[in-house]
């Protein structure tokens, strides 16, 4: 035994785990939050306004994720099927006792905290395929009677919160659920399959529009009209992207200066602390800023797949494959909504945008993915 491994075994078991845990990644989440917390200092005007409820909100989190590190991964994979029927069930009472906001149903009001159950959701269905699959021998993961019942896990969640109406989690809770189930070594036929209805379904959602029986919201059209082409309605449903297209560009190359935006600072830009609060990023700090902060998501997914690759049982690889893809799904969308490239769909920038439920789910899962890097086999015990 080294002087190292000695030093290192001295230490109490508890201490040691602190030692095991993914710094670089905490690092990293630290960067992306405190980002977050200037650019709502930014907007609001002043810091007790969104900055230092975020802040409160960041802390508790963080030491959320520290103490979901320090449990053990089997712990968390025995109770996946409890998550996930927990998460269901929340959604269900949404229907029930939901608090209404902008013409959707989907929190439940807690009075310190509005919760969306639909984004505990995101991260509910990654443990619970990751634990269907890790018990499932390889020789049945690709045969049809073992494919329906994770359709069913992903087919649940999705059209509840589609009802709700949230177009945009639902679809992020069937893409992250189909991703676990490819990683898993489900046959490539069933994601062509889904992939043929999804087109049918598109050509039925437009074809639709206009009936009795269309398959969308009045509003939901419209975003998408708006997203093929803004101009037709600058005033009106084409304003919210008119307006973050017009602060993305007057950002360049380096901004106008913290605090000198001129469509966030005058009101022009709508959801400036929420869904737009990256375009308020790029006004401030232009190009530079932007590409900045897709560096450090960047990093943290590097970080994800890595503690992925060095996972030694099925549950944790699938896990933190898992809950990486909801991560990038999160800042991918948004970037992509707030730029033109998507519809808007209400998606928040991860740690970034204001509002607790996102930032609850997403430090709960990067606990997960600390809990299976600190508890992964190692040499030195």
């Amino acid at each position: 035994m080294s002087y190292l491994e000695y030093r290192v075994r001295s230490i109490p078991r508890g201490f040691r785990k602190i030692l095991h845990l993914n710094w670089a990644l905490i690092l990293l989440l630290i960067a992306v939050a405190s980002i977050g917390i200037i650019m709502l200092y930014s907007v609001g005007g002043s810091f007790s306004q969104w900055a230092e409820p975020q802040l409160k909100r960041f802390l508790v989190t963080f030491v959320m994720m520290l103490m979901i590190a320090m449990v053990p991964i089997w712990f968390w994979r025995n109770m996946s099927a409890i998550a996930y029927l927990f998460a269901l069930t929340l959604i269900v009472l949404v229907g029930f006792i939901g608090s209404t906001g902008m013409g959707a149903q989907r929190w439940i009001d807690l009075g310190f905290i509005k919760l969306q159950p639909s984004e505990i959701m995101k991260v509910a269905i990654v443990m619970a395929l990751a634990a269907y699959y890790d018990v499932l021998p390889p020789s049945k993961i690709s045969r049809p009677v073992w494919v329906l019942l994770p359709l069913l896990i992903i087919a649940l969640p999705t059209l509840l919160v589609l009802r709700q109406p949230d177009l945009g989690t639902s679809l992020l809770i069937l893409i992250t659920g189909g991703t676990v189930m490819f990683l898993a070594g489900v046959h490539w036929a069933y994601f062509t399959s889904v992939l043929c209805a999804g087109v049918g379904v598109v050509f039925a959602v437009f074809q639709t529009r206009g009936t009795e029986w269309q398959l969308l919201k009045d509003y939901q059209y419209r975003r998408i009209d708006t997203f093929l082409d803004p101009s037709t309605d600058p005033l009106g449903a084409g304003y919210h992207i008119t307006q973050s297209k017009i602060a993305l560009g007057s950002g360049g190359l380096s901004g106008r200066g913290f605090k000198m935006g001129s469509q966030s600072q005058l009101n022009f830009l709508p959801e400036k602390h929420t869904d737009f609060i990256f375009t308020t990023l790029a006004e401030e700090f232009g190009f530079v800023g932007g590409i900045s902060l897709l560096a450090i998501y960047m990093l943290i997914l590097l970080f994800c797949l890595i503690a992925a690759l060095e996972a030694q049982d099925r549950f944790s690889k699938l896990l933190i494959s898992g809950i990486a893809m909801t991560f990038f799904l999160f800042f991918a969308v948004n970037m992509s909504m707030v730029m033109g490239l998507m519809p808007v769909v209400g998606v928040p920038l991860p740690l970034v945008s204001w509002g607790g439920s996102a930032m609850l789910v997403l430090m709960a899962g990067f606990g997960l993915i600390q809990s299976a890097y600190v508890h992964r086999p190692r040499t030195t015990k």
